[in-house]
């Protein structure tokens, strides 16, 4: 099946620059470390860095929302920057909020994040699918309406999600009842069948700081893959972490690895390729 939509435009872009999602996390220590005050005035001169340094050459961007959200309306002001910068710049904007709700409730964020008429409008942005993967048809529907994307969190990067990710449960559907499965791979399975039309609308979210016991090959979506750098994975560890899937699908994503290097504009963009390149040489 040839693939269209968010897909495509997924595709394109890693086929262009690379398979890296580069964060752009404002945590405090970080703007300290860039010798920047913990402030809106410091949070927006660490914005427009990232913003010159990465825009041009990355190809997602994924701002963490919390960051920007502590600083209320002035954040959110400073995040609405970001995104049409990155966005300016070439980029796809991966907006990390990691949204889940039901409902009309849902169908808003769906609208802040995905709808062309929102300031805050991104590329795709991530949710989590822990009150029914049914509750995501709001954020999914827009998302495909408008050749946008879904990240859902299926087996993540912290310790903390292991015992209800790796859970198992009765499989539902046309499988016998005494069928089981983990919940992760449950949601793993749900996000194909969503790209069975060849969209690739619906990507997940699998940490590469371990093992996932996950089976991916039919996804045929993307996978975000935090957990470079900071968090101890190295870009020789995703073959084998990923092992099964189709590996032009992988987006491993490094946050304050890459942003360590900042402020200079110059060193903080040497840094992202450098970690993008070790990366295309470790998939081969």
């Amino acid at each position: 099946m040839s693939v269209r939509g968010f897909g495509r435009r997924h595709l394109d872009a890693v086929g262009k620059r690379g398979r890296l999602c580069a964060g752009i996390d404002p945590h405090a220590a970080l703007l300290e470390e860039w010798g920047l005050p913990v402030s809106v005035d410091g949070l927006t001169r660490f914005a427009d860095i990232c913003v010159e340094a990465l825009g041009p050459v990355a190809a997602v961007i994924k701002p963490q929302v919390a960051f920007f959200e502590l600083f209320g309306s002035a954040g959110f002001a400073v995040l609405e920057r970001v995104i049409r910068g990155c966005q300016e710049a070439g980029a796809l904007v991966l907006a990390d909020a990691k949204r889940g709700d039901i409902g009309s409730t849902m169908a808003a964020y769906a609208t802040a994040w995905l709808e062309d008429t929102s300031p805050l409008c991104s590329d795709a942005v991530t949710v989590s699918p822990y009150l029914g993967f049914g509750s995501l048809d709001p954020v999914v529907s827009a998302a495909r309406a408008s050749d946008r994307g879904v990240f859902v969190l299926a087996r993540t990067s912290n310790p903390e999600g292991a015992a209800l990710q790796t859970a198992t449960i009765d499989s539902q559907g046309s499988e016998p009842a005494s069928v089981t499965k983990g919940v992760a791979q449950s949601i793993v399975d749900a996000a194909a069948a969503e790209n069975a039309d060849g969209t690739a609308t619906v990507g997940l979210v699998v940490g590469a700081t371990r093992a996932h016991g996950l089976d991916l090959s039919g996804l045929d979506g993307p996978i975000l893959s935090p957990g470079l750098g900071a968090q101890g994975a190295t870009a020789d560890d995703l073959p084998s972490v990923f092992a099964g899937a189709d590996l032009a699908w992988v987006l491993p994503a490094s946050s304050r690895g890459v942003l360590r290097a900042g402020p200079d504009v110059a060193a903080l963009r040497a840094a992202c390729e450098k970690q993008r390149d070790e990366i295309e040489a470790a998939f081969g």
